[in-house]
Formats: structure tokens, C-alpha cells, sequence
């Protein structure tokens, strides 16, 4: 099965990988920009996430086989790739083991080191969602405050409503799957795994997803990986400060 793609302008290929939760239209505006500089954007939704399939397997693993399945598909080579917070790691993975397709790789605000399970509130607050009984967005918001606290979290999550049927609200993502499977988002990048051609990773100043000691990790696996901070960011760095990952990117892809 193939991932959905929303595709944007033409020239140079430029792939772009959401986060966990997220889908592509998280990163529209953005994509948008980087078409404007003569590349051709693929804004992708991972499996399970946005207009993709559902599948029961999720782990970094199958999310490197998608992404290869649809370059091939899509004839892609050479291109750049970046990918946020899980959308990095499936970005990491895909380039130490198919780093003849690569030629420059971002990651934004997220380690190769392995993460403990921190979405539980968010999990338990979307599987929460009864659309028997919830019939706006409004009231879903309602019920998902009270397992997560901050609005922009919840605007960004409840992204993920859409319309089944006339009167009828569900959620995009596979909640099932993604519950169950929490622990594979994060996994760390296997020892083994290196990258040696340029790679740039982005962090917000406010995020503590990349800290002082992730750096020497990151030089492991990307000898040539430069580390740049992006000023009044946190983990959302590319929404919270777009002006400056976009001038950052460009700096680095140019």
C-alpha cells in the first residue's frame, strides 16, 4: 500500500515526515515555502496517521519500508528528507539503511537515543472520545481537557476529526494501534546505524527532546551532523517559530 502524499511544486525532491499524531497538513504552509525554492514537496502522512492506511504493524521498521515503497513508486532519488519528532526517526532510520537516496537529511527536535512512553494522557484522552455522544468539535475539546491541559496541544491533536458521515465526527489516526504500540515511537536509532553524509539537526530552545548530552549520541550516528537551536521554539518548532526553521533549512539545503 502506498502513503498519501499531498505533492507541491516542482524540482528538486524534498520529502517531509510529520510526528507522531500529526499528518502532512501539519506542515502545508511550510511546504508551500520550500516548492517556492524550486523543490518538489512531498508532504506525507506515516500509516496510521492522516489519509494513510491503517495497518496493524507500526515500528520504524515498516515506516522505512513505506517511505522506500513510495520513492520507488514515485521514482525519488537524491532527495532531502526531514522529518519531525517520530517522522525524525523514521528519517534517521531510512538514511543509514538507504543512504544512496539521501543527499542531505534534517531532523527536527528529536535524538536518536531511545525515549520512555510519554503520550499516556494523550492516548487515554483521544481513546476517550465518544462520537456516539460528541457531535461538535467544541464538545470533543471539552472531554480531551480533561486529560490534556494545554489548548494548543488539544488544537494540534484535534486536527485529527473529520466528518465520516453527515452528523457523524471520527478520528483519522488508528487509535488502537497507536495505543497498543506507544513504545515503538521511542526506540532508539540501532547502534549500528550511521549516516556520513551532511545532516542538520533542529531544536527548540524550550524543548528538552535534544539535551547538552544527545549531542555526542548524534555525532555517533551522523559524523558530518551539525546541531543548530531555534530561538522561542519548543517541540513544535517549525509552527512556533517558522520564520527561523525555514530560514535555517534553507541555509542548510542551498
Amino acid at each position: 500500500m502506498l502513503l498519501h502524499s499531498n505533492i507541491l511544486g516542482e524540482g528538486h525532491p524534498f520529502v517531509i515526515l510529520h510526528g507522531f499524531l500529526g499528518m502532512s497538513d501539519n506542515w502545508k504552509t511550510l511546504g508551500i515555502q520550500f516548492s517556492e525554492e524550486n523543490f518538489e514537496v512531498h508532504l506525507l502522512d506515516q500509516r496510521n496517521h492522516g489519509h494513510s492506511f491503517h495497518d496493524d504493524a507500526f515500528s520504524y521498521e515498516v515506516m522505512v519500508e513505506d517511505l522506500k515503497h513510495y520513492c520507488d513508486h514515485n521514482h525519488l532519488k537524491d532527495i532531502v528528507l526531514l522529518g519531525h519528532s517520530m517522522g525524525g526517526k523514521t528519517a534517521m532510520l531510512f538514511a543509514t539503511m538507504y543512504p544512496e537516496l539521501v543527499s542531505k537529511l534534517i531532523i527536527a527536535d528529536i535524538s536518536p537515543r531511545f525515549y520512555p512512553v510519554h503520550h499516556d494522557g494523550i492516548l487515554n484522552g483521544l481513546s476517550a472520545l465518544n462520537f456516539d455522544e460528541i457531535k461538535s468539535r467544541g464538545q470533543a475539546d471539552k472531554v480531551l481537557s480533561n486529560y490534556v491541559h494545554d489548548l494548543e496541544t488539544r488544537q494540534f491533536l484535534l486536527k485529527n476529526l473529520y466528518w465520516k458521515e453527515k452528523g457523524k465526527l471520527a478520528l483519522r489516526i488508528n487509535i488502537d494501534v497507536l495505543k497498543d504500540e506507544v513504545a515503538e515511537v521511542g526506540e532508539p536509532l540501532p547502534s549500528y546505524a550511521t549516516f556520513k553524509k551532511d545532516t542538520l539537526f533542529l531544536r527548540g530552545d524550550r524543548s528538552e527532546y535534544i539535551g547538552v548530552g544527545d549531542e555526542s549520541i548524534i555525532k555517533t550516528h551522523f559524523p558530518k551532523a551539525t546541531i543548530v537551536t531555534i530561538a522561542n521554539a519548543g517541540h513544535w518548532l517549525h509552527a512556533e517559530n517558522p520564520t527561523d526553521f525555514f530560514d535555517a533549512v534553507m541555509g542548510f539545503v542551498q
